[in-house]
């Protein structure tokens, strides 16, 4: 029996940290439940695409910051300035910050806007506000005193922005509901005025919800573009999510371990890095593999045709041949994904020295009683 041989009848037999080489990618394959996948430039290239998010600016770019316009339940603080001889509502003021130039001023009790979306002024009725910024409120109340008041002027001020806000929730100081002002408070105004994130910054992500969209982006990303510190709007709900990312890695590794990664991802080689490196003394250069459930439609890209689970996930197995200077290349752009499983093959050469090492052991006492009994 050849030693090739031998190897392979005592394989099952021999400790080790997983399958080999040949038990993941079998030459030629023999089974189409897992397919194995060798990363190119082309494959990345697949992946990159397929896997892009957008990003907020992307989603909301046709939501620029708006006017504050009113809305039921804020309250509404109404002043009517009248020149000389004025009648209409009252009195002269009583002192000079009342009054301008002789104009006399009478301020309104201040009113919320009611579920009709209106408050009520003097001499004038009912007054529909919803929906309407403040300048053309204080205009549809001029013109409806124009032939009641001398020369009336309208100043309105929105005294308690009740209907306006946006809930701000998650890994941040203290969650609350932020009302919005005329200023356009953006994305990053928000976590500050919620006393900022409670993790460090490159382990937050920030998820924006506006009616039926949904956006999520890392908050390094938003803090060092300032195109994604998007203007917010009434109704938005800001989530800051701290999900630590993580990988598993096994094998001829420095470390077997669970390793936790940032939001913003990392490469296959710097996973590999951070795992301690493959070891020169065990590892196969053409046996680092990453095992992935990926959505049927990126199976579909890279062309496998395996059926997807009841998840709608197909079992890829992705595989890199170290010996290929140019994998190396491929591995840079490679990104990983939470809960990937990293696993590096012993050597075949490796397997036959383990083997070796169990004759010997065996043999080695059996000599000796050979030569202390001649």
């Amino acid at each position: 029996m050849s030693s090739g041989l031998a190897l392979s009848g005592c394989a099952s037999y021999l400790p080790g940290a997983g399958p080999a080489t040949d038990d993941v990618a079998p030459q030629p394959p023999t089974s189409d439940v897992i397919a194995v996948v060798s990363v190119d430039a082309k494959v990345n290239q697949t992946l990159q695409q397929l896997g892009r998010k957008q990003h907020f600016a992307e989603i909301f770019n046709d939501q620029m910051a708006q006017p504050y316009k009113v809305g039921a339940g804020d309250v509404l603080e109404v002043s009517i300035w009248e020149a000389p001889p004025a009648s209409l509502f009252g009195g002269a003021a009583a002192d000079g910050r009342n009054s301008l130039g002789g104009a006399r001023a009478t301020t309104l009790p201040d009113q919320m806007v009611n579920h009709q979306g209106s408050i009520n002024v003097p001499f004038v009725g009912a007054v529909s506000v919803l929906g309407k910024t403040q300048a053309d409120i204080e205009a549809a109340i001029t013109e409806k005193l124009k032939h009641k008041a001398n020369q009336p002027q309208v100043i309105v001020r929105v005294k308690s922005n009740n209907s306006s806000n946006v809930t701000v929730v998650g890994e941040v100081t203290s969650s609350k509901l932020l009302p919005l002002t005329s200023k356009g408070e953006r994305l990053l105004d928000a976590l500050a005025m919620s006393g900022g994130v409670r993790q460090p910054v490159n382990k937050i992500t920030l998820q924006l919800t506006r009616d039926n969209a949904v956006a999520m982006m890392p908050l390094t990303d938003v803090i060092v573009d300032p195109r994604q510190n998007v203007p917010l709007q009434p109704g938005d709900v800001l989530t800051a999510l701290h999900a630590p990312l993580s990988l598993t890695v096994l094998g001829a590794t420095g470390k077997n371990e669970e390793l936790n990664f940032e939001v913003q991802g990392i490469s296959l080689i710097q996973a590999l890095a951070r795992a301690g490196g493959v070891q020169d003394n065990r590892a196969g250069k053409q046996g680092v593999f990453l095992f992935r459930f990926e959505p049927e439609a990126t199976a579909k890209a890279l062309g496998l045709s395996q059926s997807a689970n009841q998840d709608g996930k197909v079992p890829v197995v992705y595989r890199l041949d170290l010996s290929d200077p140019a994998v190396f290349f491929h591995a840079q752009n490679f990104r990983m994904q939470d809960k990937d499983v990293l696993y590096v093959a012993n050597a075949s050469a490796a397997e036959l020295q383990k083997f070796l090492n169990v004759l010997l052991s065996a043999f080695y006492p059996m000599l000796n009683v050979v030569s202390v009994t001649r």
